[in-house]
């Protein structure tokens, strides 16, 4: 007889790793699938401040091996494989990998995260990896005593422009508005750091090199001017562009592509509940994914006990 699972979790960042943390003490039979390496985006970071519980600054890859290494101790069992789609049978759900597995599952929680979104400009591609990052804490020891531009203006920016200052010469921070979207303690690091400047109002035009990325053409939202801008790197934050590709076809999503759901977490097909950067809501931090992961768990034991037709006593 072919094994039902009660639950598969698609992701093994924040928000995966405590969903499975809490389907491990639920008794639920469950798998999670990755298709990478657990810990999710923040891992890009280079260390969490804002943590509960941790008063002094600890590394994100530290937080997530811990994290990690809870879901483990409790029993999770980690399959590194890349959910591709997910069918609908009845009441339950058939998830199709990239190595052509099927796992069948009374209930989904989709935990996928978000990447980096691109500025969508002509030779972005080409200088990947030529002078265009999305990653300064991967990649800042390369730029060590040179000019570089970050694009962007809401947390993620800030904390990689800081980080980039301990090897780069200049930092020019371009942004599309006329303040800052980040939160205020790190906008105050920023206005500090004499090797940051910001440039207002403004937008990556065009970028220009031969092998290397040599500079940017800027253009002033305002007065519609453009200058250019000699620079050796140029790292990109402007947003995040959800993971949800493998399920377009079957849940609601929103313009910018994140799963909507209810407050209970649960997306627009019974028994497929989202939670963390991939969903549409109004904060992406890791205290909130790891909120939202309990949660969605949570829910998502009550659905399979509907099913189930067992009930509490």
């Amino acid at each position: 007889m072919e094994k039902i699972y009660d639950l598969i979790i698609i992701g093994a960042g924040p928000a995966g790793l405590t969903a499975a943390i809490y389907a491990q003490r639920a008794r639920l039979n469950t798998v999670v699938l990755e298709k990478l390496t657990p810990g999710g985006q923040i891992l890009l970071s280079e260390k969490i401040e804002n943590y509960p519980g941790f008063p002094e600054v600890i590394s994100a890859q530290k937080l997530m091996k811990q994290v990690q290494k809870q879901a483990e101790n409790l029993g999770t069992k980690l399959n590194y494989e890349e959910a591709r789609s997910i069918a609908l049978e009845d009441e339950e759900k058939i998830i199709h990998t990239s190595g052509g597995k099927k796992y069948k599952t009374l209930a989904v929680i989709i935990a996928t995260g978000a990447e980096t979104r691109r500025l969508g400009i002509e030779r972005e591609k080409e200088f990947i990896g030529r002078g265009i990052s999305y990653c300064a804490t991967c990649d800042a020891p390369f730029f060590r005593n040179r000019q570089v531009a970050v694009v962007g203006g809401g947390n993620m920016a800030l904390q990689e422009a800081l980080y980039l200052s301990k090897f780069a010469e200049k930092i020019y921070l371009v942004h599309r508005r006329g303040m800052l979207r980040g939160e205020k303690i790190l906008q105050e690091r920023i206005t500090k750091n004499p090797k940051i400047e910001i440039i207002w109002r403004s937008v990556v035009d065009q970028i220009y090199g031969e092998e290397k990325v040599k500079g940017v053409k800027l253009k002033n939202l305002k007065t519609k001017k453009t200058h250019n801008l000699p620079c050796s790197g140029l790292f990109i934050f402007v947003g995040l562009k959800p993971n949800t590709e493998f399920v377009q076809n079957i849940l609601e999503l929103n313009e910018k592509g994140f799963i909507k759901t209810g407050e209970n977490l649960e997306s627009s097909r019974r028994g497929i509940f989202a939670c963390g950067d991939v969903r549409k809501n109004l904060l992406k931090q890791v205290i909130v994914a790891c909120g939202e992961g309990a949660l969605a768990t949570h829910m998502a034991e009550k659905y399979i006990n509907e099913v189930k037709g067992i009930e509490y006593k």
